[in-house]
């Protein structure tokens, strides 16, 4: 390899680029993977895993609270600061290293730098010395670079310093005052974990909260959050943002209402990070969402470019792109050896579970864990469905977890088939649940069969059971 010369090229060094290099390799090819930043990406520095360690003390505490007994062993207020220093630990406190040992031990060249499509099977990566260094691939090239947030067109946004999700889960103090604007996912998340951690909150929701997921479950969390203290405001929309010489954030909204913060996240959505990666060189227009077909070669370029992960905008979760990145790092090698492509529906190197089993958890208060279809998403889609909607503080095991546990499920049954579709649980920790579900819908088992699947008495996995008798037989 010291010419430069691999089998698979892959751009961006985030979980989706390192699986697609790791199972390249391990099917038997040389691959290497070029990054600008960190290797681990987004997800291992600004995304899931420090998000999700400044929510994880706060939720353990509210667990405590709920339980007599042991509330009463809890004498103190949250330490904001070991929570600070613990989401630090979980990002490696931003250094990359463990990472890069991995790669080296899994046999991936790395290159450091910009990484831009110069020609067919050729990527230039300019080092921050400005020194270029061209890589050639035998067989593929992986696109990999994933997305940043969406800044929109508010007027004086930009020019006062916002957070984007990136600072959210980065900084180094707590805000008196926090404004955010988007109540999907991060927003949400966010909007959580700041209240939890002494933040006065103010949530802008131009619709309605969670608006991807069941009604009910945005209207749970809604409640969570105004539980919390956060103002959540319907229907707001900013119409311009100033910041003034004390660091005071205004905002104003397109009804004339005035806003101040101490800081402003926006959390609007995500754009694709391919405004740099010399798309224009195979025939793409730079700064768009790379499309895929079903085995993820990018349409409209050549077959020797593919794209994986969020910046294909199928589905845009770490755990999806990873999947991607299996199916495609093994298929990429199947095709290297002259092995048969098995890409159809459920097949080794297909993606199927993109469009018919992705599971998700929002770490709000409570949590929002779902996987399939919704029930607007499943008529639309023109399935003849039915709706079972259960209790879930109503299930032992819930009663057992918390005192006063709130929380409600519901599953989407395609009728015609007899099998689950989707499943929607909200309350506190359902997040461990969801799997099973997921297990039920990606096996396509019978109503029938899933009656012989018995829940252990007694935990929260009896709603199960319950879903299934109020169904019926």
């Amino acid at each position: 390899m010291s010419d430069n010369t691999y089998d698979v090229v892959v751009i961006g060094a985030g979980p989706v680029g390192e699986n697609v290099a790791d199972r390249a390799v391990q099917g038997g090819l040389t691959a290497a993977i070029v990054e600008r930043e960190l290797v681990g990406g987004e997800c291992s520095y600004w995304a899931c895993m420090p998000t999700k360690a400044l929510l994880r003390s706060t939720a353990a505490l509210r667990a405590v609270r709920r339980l007599p007994g042991a509330r009463e062993a809890v004498t103190g207020e949250l330490d904001v600061a070991a929570v600070l220093a613990r989401r630090d630990s979980f990002a490696s406190d931003w250094k990359d290293d463990g990472q890069v040992g991995w790669l080296e031990s899994a046999g991936i060249a790395l290159h450091r730098g910009q990484g831009r499509i110069a020609a067919p099977r050729v990527v230039e990566v300019t080092g921050e010395d400005g020194v270029v260094t061209t890589l050639t691939a035998r067989h593929a090239v992986v696109v990999a670079t994933g997305t940043s947030a969406l800044l929109p067109d508010i007027e004086g946004l930009r020019d006062a310093a916002p957070w984007s999700s990136r600072e959210a889960a980065s900084a180094k103090a707590v805000p008196g005052r926090l404004a955010v604007i988007g109540a999907g996912v991060v927003g949400t998340e966010m909007a959580t974990a700041y209240a939890a951690l002494g933040s006065a909150v103010t949530l802008l929701a131009r619709d309605r909260v969670l608006p991807a997921a069941e009604p009910f479950a945005g209207e749970l969390v809604t409640d969570g959050l105004r539980e919390a203290g956060v103002v959540v405001r319907f229907g707001a929309e900013a119409a311009s943002v100033r910041r003034d010489d004390t660091g005071t954030v205004h905002i104003t909204l397109a009804d004339g209402e005035r806003i101040e913060a101490d800081e402003v996240l926006v959390a609007v959505g995500r754009t694709p990070n391919t405004q740099d990666i010399g798309a224009q060189h195979a025939g793409l227009v730079p700064g768009q969402w790379l499309e895929v077909d079903e085995q993820l070669r990018v349409v409209g370029a050549e077959d020797w470019l593919y794209a994986a992960g969020d910046v294909n905008r199928r589905v845009l979760l770490t755990h999806q792109g990873k999947y991607q990145a299996r199916a495609l790092g093994d298929a990429l090698a199947a095709r290297a050896k002259g092995e048969p492509v098995q890409a159809g529906p459920w097949g080794r190197h297909a993606v199927t579970a993109d469009e018919r089993a992705v599971p998700q958890v929002v770490f709000t208060e409570p949590e929002i864990a779902s996987v399939g279809l919704t029930a607007a998403a499943a008529e639309a889609a023109g399935l003849r469905t039915r709706v079972v909607d259960y209790d879930l503080g109503a299930v032992a095991g819930s009663s057992l977890h918390a005192d006063g546990y709130r929380g409600k499920a519901r599953m989407v049954v395609d009728e015609d088939r007899r099998v689950i579709v989707g499943v929607t649980l909200a309350g506190p920790d359902v997040a461990e649940l969801i799997h099973a579900a997921t297990v039920a819908i990606v096996g396509e088992v019978p109503l029938d069969r899933l009656w012989h699947a018995v829940p252990s008495y007694p935990t929260m996995s009896e709603i199960w059971l319950r879903l299934l008798e109020s169904y019926g037989r």
